[in-house]
């Protein structure tokens, strides 16, 4: 996870009726997040050849007031995945922002040093996220940086004509490492578009590796 502060007006066209940005220490955040999916179902059926596979997100924070609680979540403004079919299983669920492109992936553990490399080919030349890290993994203090990052809980999708899709996102606490070097090599304006550019060609505000776990993500709802 490489996490950028960001302006907010950038953000505010893209957040969901119904919410508004959340923020940390009054800055805002962008997040690009590598990861990979192992042992994939889709409303508990397994999809033989798609159940292993990475996805790369680009995604920032909302937050939404409902039965007089915060529903803090995500909004992704693209997610990359490695197979067609994946992207379009997912557009049709969740009504999300997916498109597929050749992926490919390296994660080392800590011994003594750790790396993740997440790769994506676009536009003729493989883009690349790099990060290094060792120690021991731990759950981050409830008020820092890292919390507010991984502990959203909740997914909200634009949707064409001007509504909101919400979703539950179900998992325990991350433990985290954090990452002793942070690359990202990305054409962002060519990825993500110009607006996006100054941002993330800037050093991160943080970058980690989370440890993972099991995730149940919920059927949405139209708000």
């Amino acid at each position: 996870m490489l996490n950028y502060e960001i302006d907010p007006a950038v953000l505010t066209p893209l957040v969901p009726s119904g919410t508004e940005l959340d923020a940390w220490n009054g800055r805002t955040f962008v997040s690009i997040v590598g990861f990979r999916f192992l042992g994939t179902r889709v409303r508990g059926l397994a999809i033989p050849f798609h159940r292993d596979f990475e996805e790369l997100n680009l995604r920032f924070y909302v937050r939404r007031k409902a039965r007089n609680e915060w529903r803090r979540g995500v909004v992704f403004v693209k997610e990359i995945v490695p197979r067609r079919a994946i992207a379009w299983l997912a557009r049709l669920i969740y009504q999300e922002n997916y498109f597929a492109v050749p992926m490919r992936h390296e994660v080392v553990p800590c011994s003594p040093t750790g790396l993740a490399v997440y790769e994506w080919f676009h536009a003729k030349r493989w883009h690349r996220l790099t990060l290094e890290f060792s120690g021991t993994p731990s759950v981050p203090a409830d008020e820092s940086e890292e919390a507010f990052i991984t502990e959203h809980y909740w997914g909200y999708a634009r949707q064409r004509d001007g509504g909101t899709v919400e979703y539950r996102v179900d998992h325990e606490r991350w433990s985290v490492w954090r990452a002793s070097t942070a690359t990202l090599d990305c054409d962002v304006a060519s990825f993500y578009g110009p607006e996006f550019a100054s941002f993330l060609r800037a050093r991160p505000s943080s970058a980690f590796i989370a440890k993972g776990s099991p995730v149940i993500v919920r059927r949405g709802v139209r708000l």
